[in-house]
């Protein structure tokens, strides 16, 4: 779901009619999720996907980390910037809906570069040595600060971090809030601001995306 969406949908329609069009797969895959899951509103969707594609292609990264697989869509929006050898790790712990995913992968052009694990990101970032040219973090926003603290080492000069969500529904400009999960995301944010090691921005996109690059 979009916060700018609920806050003008006549220019968040205007939005989707000026960007590139998605491909047919991301369009078949984006209706199954709506027909098969319960929570629909948990796929990137149009916009964000064309973000995370044209951010990848940028970059050409040879390895992507993504938390948060869900339905395989930013996957393959990621995906889409890849060097020709290069891979993207996604991270789920849902069994259940693993299915979906590992069909659009299989269909897609990028499937023999897709490591899909369904593995506690937690427990990933905390035994793995790679050094990854991209990551994005869509999944579990309680743990955003161990996240950010996390994934620090496994990024170097140059490196891109989206963390998605950031605007929270507008919630992030409560003052006080009650919600753990916003106050994890209010604080994620004056970290990213702060730490010397980024830039950062983040962009009103959707429900936001905090942008950091390390220098």
């Amino acid at each position: 779901m979009s916060y700018f969406e609920e806050v003008d949908i006549t220019m968040d329609r205007y939005l989707e009619d000026h960007a590139s069009l998605e491909p047919e797969l991301m369009k078949k895959l984006r209706r199954e999720t709506y027909q098969k899951t319960t929570q629909p509103h948990m796929i990137s969707g149009y916009q964000q996907g064309r973000l995370l594609s044209i951010i990848s292609k940028m970059i050409s990264p040879k390895k992507i980390l993504e938390i948060g697989t869900f339905t395989g869509y930013a996957t393959l929006c990621l995906a889409e910037g890849l060097c020709s050898d290069g891979k993207i790790t996604t991270l789920d712990i849902n069994e259940d809906l693993a299915y979906l995913p590992k069909k659009y992968f299989n269909e897609s052009e990028f499937a023999s570069q897709i490591d899909f694990k369904i593995l506690d990101a937690k427990e990933f970032l905390k035994d793995t040595e790679e050094v990854f040219d991209l990551i994005f973090i869509d999944a579990d926003k309680e743990n955003y600060v161990e996240y950010f603290q996390l994934i620090k080492s496994k990024t170097k000069s140059g490196s891109v971090v989206l963390f998605d969500n950031v605007l929270w529904y507008g919630k992030v400009l409560d003052e006080n809030p009650k919600q753990k999960s916003t106050q994890i995301i209010k604080e994620l944010n004056d970290l990213a601001a702060r730490d010397e090691d980024f830039d950062n921005l983040i962009l009103p996109l959707r429900d936001g995306v905090n942008f950091l690059r390390r220098k």
